[in-house]
């Protein structure tokens, strides 16, 4: 199976895991996915300093800065596959 076709098919698996990962996991599987769809993140870091979430996820994605999108989508079929078992 074509890389494009696993990692399509982790985001619909990622979406009905047995049980709901912990925050740092889903920090994990959110910039990862980014990195994949989108490449590096070149938005604004978030304005209001009391958004953690949205300062976490900013963080997390800018840590894969220079991440190629196909090792993104690699590292990311592997972590569902991970946490499916």
């Amino acid at each position: 199976m074509e890389l494009q076709q696993l990692f399509e098919q982790a985001a619909i698996n990622s979406k009905t895991l047995s049980s709901k990962p912990d925050n740092e996991t889903l920090l994990q599987l959110y910039s990862l996915y980014k990195q994949a769809t989108e490449g590096d993140n070149n938005g604004e870091a978030p304005s209001n300093p009391f958004d953690f979430v949205a300062k976490a996820k900013y963080t997390a994605w800018e840590e894969l800065k220079g991440t190629a999108k196909e090792a993104a989508m690699q590292q990311y079929v592997d972590l569902v596959n991970k946490l499916k078992g």
